[in-house]
């Protein structure tokens, strides 16, 4: 254990060690580190120690940090102030071994989800005229060096150390990680601030939310905005996706699914109970629930059934400030949309125009007279390999669904077909 202010400590290292009282004798050993989040989440609030002699069942007390001091042989002894008290049965406190070490924690950095072994802690002093003692949490250890240090528990402090400074440091800084409720057995799932997580890629969220356990998943999911919440599962697998929703009203539903891309949220959809479906689209506003209910209709492994809604399309005759009107009006993932399909009064495909080209029109060009790609479709009832040979033949970004009259009814981005190969390898 650190013996001088200033220096560092650890969650394990404190586990164990003797305080003694204001006349230097034993007084308990430390069983549990406390922190008091509606006071101070960045600080150690108290140390509960198992009294000398006391027996098992004795109620732990409850010493805090500004009531002790490091006297001159280097172990912490409590002031002749100090007064110990019982830890309130409120729930109100986070326990170090108990809630936090061993738990799953999400590295914004790494993207990825990682076991809590330890807690860096570092002894600070108040100022000149304030000798009280602070302890201030200073990062979660997640690799192995944290691990080697509960593993040799116990062992002296010099030995430990020597052993655990071998390992490289895995660390998340305190000040990345918050608290979020705590599930049913009273543990503590943590995450990220939810500004960092919400400008994490939605691929790397989803991928996050299938590594976590399902209580921390659900936690995690919950706490995701609409936009965000809907992007993400549209990138996790469909057995997922079931697992994330089963336990949200159809209301909540409701309202990730108006987010997502239409064809996603019909795949979605497609996967539950007609009841459960059913429910969800009477929640959902009334434009949004057509263009599901219209996905609805065609089989999932067809054209029509990869396709989405979600695409931009003008009359033959639109020229240059119609098309950025209609992109900047657009309601969709604009990241998706690479060409504006030009269609006659049949609603027929006359033109593809790039969105490059938009970028080198004068104003008041007519989109007619830009330089078009060439027009490749399928039929909505075309099956998925292909749609695949299609996109693979052509180098596609996008390829336009047609019904039997040759009318536009969907577009199927480059993303839902390495989807769909996806799912298949």
């Amino acid at each position: 254990m650190s013996k001088h202010p200033n220096s560092r400590t650890t969650a394990s290292a404190l586990m164990g060690t003797t305080i003694v009282d204001a006349q230097g004798a034993p007084f308990g050993h430390v069983r549990e580190v406390a922190v008091a989040p509606s006071i101070d989440s960045a600080h150690i609030h108290g140390l509960l120690l198992r009294r000398v002699a006391s027996r098992r069942s004795d109620t732990p007390s409850l010493v805090l940090i500004s009531d002790l001091h490091f006297n001159h042989a280097g172990a912490m002894q409590l002031l002749d102030t100090a007064q110990p008290s019982t830890l309130p049965d409120d729930d109100s406190f986070l326990l170090l071994e108990r809630d936090l070490l061993d738990q799953q924690i999400i590295d914004v950095h790494g993207h990825k989800v990682v076991r809590v072994n330890d807690v860096d802690l570092v002894w600070e002093n108040g100022p000149e005229d304030d000798p009280t003692l602070s302890l201030r949490i200073a990062e979660v250890e997640v690799g192995l060096r944290g691990a080697v240090r509960r593993l040799l528990k116990g062992f002296p402090a010099a030995t430990v150390d020597r052993i655990a400074c071998r390992f490289g440091a895995s660390i998340i800084p305190w000040d990345f990680v918050d608290l979020i409720d705590r599930d049913p057995s009273r543990r503590v799932r943590l995450k990220v601030e939810q500004d960092r997580l919400s400008k994490m890629h939605p691929s790397d969220i989803a991928d996050i939310l299938e590594e976590l356990a399902p209580a921390e998943r659900h936690a995690l999911f919950l706490s995701l905005d609409e936009e965000v919440a809907a992007e993400a599962l549209e990138e996790v697998r469909p057995k997922m996706q079931q697992a994330l929703i089963e336990s949200l009203d159809s209301e909540q539903i409701a309202g990730i699914v108006e987010e997502m891309d239409p064809g996603a949220a019909a795949d979605l959809l497609s996967e539950l109970t007609d009841e459960r479906s059913e429910a969800i689209l009477e929640e959902m506003d009334p434009e949004e629930r057509q263009e599901v209910e219209d996905l609805l209709e065609f089989s999932g492994d067809s054209a029509a059934g990869r396709m989405t809604t979600d695409y931009i399309a003008l009359q033959s005759d639109a020229d240059l400030e119609q098309a950025i009107a209609a992109l900047r009006e657009f309601e969709g993932d604009i990241e998706i949309i690479t060409d504006i399909y030009l269609l006659d009064d049949e609603e027929k495909i006359v033109a593809l125009i790039p969105l490059v080209q938009l970028l080198l029109a004068a104003p008041g060009t007519p989109l007619s007279s830009l330089p078009h790609s060439h027009i490749v479709t399928c039929n909505v009832d075309a099956n998925g390999r292909k749609v695949a040979e299609l996109f693979d033949k052509y180098n596609l970004r996008s390829l336009p669904v047609v019904d039997h009259a040759r009318r536009l009814t969907g577009v199927i981005h480059a993303e839902q077909v390495i989807a769909l190969l996806r799912a298949k390898h």
